[in-house]
């Protein structure tokens, strides 16, 4: 296996763009999974609004299965590099397979309590009678899918980390080309419905577990997945999870969040209101997938280094991705200020859903602008061996203010205080991160992991 030195020899801006470039397009066209089965569903004549929010229904579902992915794939990843940046090529491939058997257990885990559960937790997710249907036949084939979606995704983080960023890329744009071709061609050619756009989306992220496998079991991977590198080790099983928890802690807090917006939309504005934070979900998927892109980029950069004993490299690459995060965030403030109509109606053109819509989509997102920062701050932690700051810092939005926001504005200002509680949680969590960032990159002298207090 060859060691990537170019991590910590080569121009930082060169291989923050190398990195992450192919990530942030990857991520933006992975993001339109989930927004192009929206805009296909939100626009056929058979499914319409109650369509859309059967799928934002079940939406936090599959943040849950992501959850699991990003929580193996990423931590195993930041350990994968941190091994290789240590120069322990044996160990990082033990990771390798451990993080792969961990995925297989996971999915498969995910499969079989979906089926068996199916209907009681769509109505824990805030399903109504009229949208529950929907739900259920879109999630029902989600459910089937699960080991191929965790897995996918879970091995592009090990991919990314190898040194192939743009194979992570082409994965991606895999998957996304598949489910888009197969969307039109269930929803409207064999008019599927709800199942349809279901089946599109794991049959292409089936193809991503083809691809991404065809990698990591032959020659030309520079790491390989062998049968005597996946028996599970109780030492690496723990890290991996230990450092992939501010990643799933992200997600769970993200459905967690799915769950009180959905019932209180429900509560305070009906299946229309549940509709429109479907198109609110897809505007903030398609404005964060980039900076999540980016900070994929970034990751194996900062533990290499941070592996290797670079502190200044560190220093580098966080200031340059934070800048690149700020802009880009802004870029995407200004255009929910300028063309708000244009993107609601891109997913449905009822009236009285893009009346709403459009006031929705300009208060929650107020404060985007600090939200690249944000993200990037807290991941730090992670990228250096410290989950537990990461998982404090990943929290503080959605689980620490932005959820007590929502229940507590609702009640004083109704449906407006469940919008204005986003911009509210964006601006204070984003001052919280800061200051622990400001004291965690001085912080960068001290001892690796294994070495750390913070656990």
């Amino acid at each position: 296996m060859r060691q990537t030195n170019s991590l910590k020899t080569d121009k930082m801006s060169a291989l923050l763009t190398r990195y992450s470039f192919p990530a942030i397009v990857g991520m933006v066209v992975n993001a339109l999974y989930n927004v192009v089965d929206r805009i296909f569903i939100g626009n056929a004549p058979d499914l319409g609004a109650y369509g859309l929010a059967g799928i934002t229904i079940g939406f936090p579902i599959m943040i849950v299965l992501l959850s699991i992915a990003l929580m193996i794939g990423v931590g195993g990843a930041t350990l994968f590099s941190i091994k290789l940046g240590e120069g322990r090529n044996e160990e990082a491939l033990h990771v390798l397979g451990n993080g792969f058997s961990l995925l297989l257990i996971g999915g498969t885990l995910f499969l079989i309590l979906g089926q068996l559960f199916l209907s009681p937790i769509l109505r824990l997710f805030g399903a109504s009678d009229a949208v529950l249907p929907y739900s259920a036949a879109y999630m029902r084939v989600i459910f089937f899918g699960a080991i191929f979606q965790v897995t996918s995704l879970g091995l592009n983080n090990f991919l990314r980390a190898d040194g192939q960023p743009r194979l992570a890329m082409i994965t991606m744009f895999l998957g996304a080309g598949t489910n888009i071709v197969l969307d039109g061609l269930f929803i409207f050619g064999l008019k599927m419905g709800m199942a349809g756009a279901a089946l599109a989306t794991i049959l292409a992220q089936g193809a991503s577990m083809v691809w991404i496998l065809s990698y990591f079991l032959s020659r030309r991977g520079q790491s390989r997945i062998e049968g005597k590198y996946m028996r599970l080790r109780p030492d690496l099983v723990r890290k991996i999870l230990l450092l992939g928890l501010p990643s799933f802690f992200l997600q769970i807090s993200n459905s967690l969040l799915g769950i009180v917006v959905n019932r209180s939309l429900l509560l305070h504005g009906g299946d229309i209101a549940v509709s429109v934070m479907g198109v609110i979900n897809s505007v903030q998927t398609i404005i964060l997938m980039p900076i999540i892109g980016l900070n994929q980029g970034v990751r194996p950069i900062v533990s290499f280094n941070f592996g290797a004993r670079k502190p200044d490299r560190i220093r580098e690459a966080e200031k340059l991705a934070i800048a690149a995060a700020t802009l880009y965030a802004l870029i995407g403030w200004v255009l929910t200020r300028l063309f708000p109509v244009q993107i609601v109606s891109i997913f449905n053109r009822e009236p009285d859903l893009v009346r709403f819509g459009v006031t929705a989509v300009r208060i929650w997102f107020w404060c985007l602008p600090v939200v690249g920062f944000q993200v990037l701050g807290a991941n730090f932690f992670q990228c250096i061996g410290r989950p537990g700051s990461a998982v404090v810092l990943t929290l503080t939005r959605q689980g620490f203010l932005l959820i007590p926001a929502i229940l507590l504005f609702s009640r004083l200002w109704g449906i407006d205080g469940i919008l204005y509680a986003a911009p509210f949680a964006d601006a204070f969590s984003a001052l919280i991160t800061a200051l622990a960032f400001a004291f965690g990159i001085r912080s960068l002298t001290e001892p690796a992991l294994g070495e750390s207090q913070d656990r």
